[in-house]
């Protein structure tokens, strides 16, 4: 069900020039994602971005003479100012120009530190000069109790799905929404779990909150409600939870709808909410975001899942390419650069994909478009970290570290144990050629970016971290179990 509110006057303008850089064609004429793409942004639709960009005819042309076109934002390379996705600007985990603090305290570094009410281990995004951020808040409005397998958390409560708005600059909720008020169908994971577990996402022009079961909602940037879409419930198996982010490209958003009743992948238009097309899929529980890429002038949607790894077509929703799935309980979100994309899960066996976007067509099970694999301490919640050519994979839930050529495969180290944060469920981010790996247990460990493991430092606080950082300008974000922090300079 799609409920439109109309509102003149919604989100924010501003156009930006680009910069063209020409370098030569990937060896096997693949270009280079993210990255001819009219957005540039690779996951998102950033608005604004592309209104000056230069003719497609000539991207075109210059492919065609064997070169690879990166179009780069001014804004992006001078003034980062946005986070607007839970793995940034292009998907990657990785900011190319902020610069936060190497060091941080109770006492040292913080800017400001506020509660969050409720329950989420929705990371923060960031546009501009606002935080979004989503939270479950329990009333204390008793209801009939579901049964929750395996210690999961009942869902006694009715609760309210909020979307707060806050300063980037005190900390200050400039708005929050009640997206509904209801209690949950079913329980939730009983560590930390949580009904706000996905993150919003902003086109720059509007926030697009997913509570899944509790339905999809856009809002403008000054909290006013543009449309809400009701998918339906989910049934999650032993009722683990919900907490799949969509991602936004263009004029369209991608959400995926894995469970145990019938899958499916739905774009939905993002001025309206209405469907642009549905494709069911042959899957049972999967959390990972959906990675937007381009190759060839194609766009297409890359999900992660058990079953298969499947490749759709941005817009009728075909299937491009398809391969072996990988393991129960697929989390970790893919990620793409070098025209390979890069798919992993680690519950109850360890598998990775990369995968070749310059021959993958059809069924590429046991072909050429599967450039390496890794069978061996892959993540189960965390998603890989992309820095330049180096991909960083956490072991399952632990704090041992791999680094990776992302081409060859070959290792730069392995099994690296970070001793600081052992229990990890956040994704590492990159920035300023440092690497930050948040713990469950309230330490950051700040990591040298490169072949060679050293450590910077070990920074702790008073909360938990299952949430990933945000990073823009000389600022991080963290969102803990109770607070919300913005780390910076002091």
């Amino acid at each position: 069900m799609v409920s439109a509110v109309n509102h003149t006057g919604c989100g924010v303008g501003g156009t930006t020039s680009y910069d063209i850089y020409l370098e030569l064609s990937h060896p096997r004429g693949t270009s280079l994602a993210p990255w001819p793409d009219d957005n540039t942004l690779l996951g998102t639709g950033v608005s604004g971005l592309k209104e000056n960009f230069v003719d497609r005819t000539l991207i075109r042309l210059l492919v065609f003479l064997g070169v690879t076109v990166w179009a780069t934002s001014v804004a992006a390379q001078e003034d980062e100012d946005f986070w607007p996705e839970w793995r940034g600007p292009r998907a990657t985990g990785v900011s190319t120009n902020a610069n936060p603090p190497l060091k941080w305290s109770e006492t040292e570094n913080i800017r400001w530190k506020i509660d969050i009410p409720g329950r989420g281990s929705s990371s923060p995004i960031v546009w501009r000069d606002r935080i979004f951020l989503l939270t479950a808040v329990p009333l204390g409005i008793a209801g009939e109790a579901s049964h929750a397998p395996r210690g999961g958390y009942e869902p006694r409560d009715t609760h309210q799905f909020l979307v707060l708005a806050i300063n980037r600059s005190d900390g200050q909720i400039l708005w929050e929404r009640v997206a509904r008020e209801a209690q949950p169908h079913e329980a939730t994971h009983g560590e930390n779990g949580s009904w706000a577990s996905s993150s919003a996402v902003t086109n720059g022009e509007l926030v697009f909150a997913s509570f899944e079961s509790q339905g999809v909602y856009a809002y403008d940037l000054d909290g006013n409600l543009v449309w809400e879409n009701d998918l339906g419930n989910k049934t999650m198996r032993n009722q683990f939870g919900e907490g799949t982010t969509p991602t936004v490209h263009s004029d369209r958003l991608f959400v995926v709808w894995d469970h145990q009743g019938q899958s499916f992948i739905v774009a939905l238009d993002t001025q309206t909410g209405k469907e642009v097309w549905r494709t069911n899929r042959d899957e049972i529980d999967s959390w990972a975001t959906p990675l937007v890429v381009e190759h060839d002038g194609r766009k297409q949607v890359v999900v992660n899942g058990m079953n298969r790894l499947r490749s759709y077509d941005f817009e009728s929703g075909e299937v491009i390419w398809h391969t072996e799935g990988l393991t129960m309980n697929p989390i970790p979100s893919p990620v793409g650069a070098d025209g390979l994309v890069i798919v992993t899960a680690g519950y109850r066996g360890n598998d990775l994909k990369a995968i070749d976007l310059g021959v993958a067509q059809g069924d590429i099970t046991d072909t050429a478009a599967i450039v390496w694999t890794l069978d061996r301490d892959t993540p189960y919640v965390p998603s890989p970290l992309l820095y330049g050519n180096f991909l960083y994979l956490l072991k399952r839930n632990n704090g041992i570290l791999s680094v990776f050529d992302v081409k060859t495969g070959e290792p730069h180290y392995q099994l690296q144990r970070l001793t600081d944060v052992p229990n990890i469920f956040a994704s590492p981010v990159g920035a300023s050629e440092r690497i930050y790996i948040p713990g469950r247990d309230g330490t950051t460990l700040v990591i040298k970016h490169g072949g060679m493991f050293e450590i910077l430092a070990a920074n702790t606080l008073d909360d938990g971290f299952d949430a990933s950082p945000a990073l823009v300008g000389n600022e991080l974000y963290l969102r803990g179990y109770n607070h919300l922090y913005c780390i910076a300079e002091s």
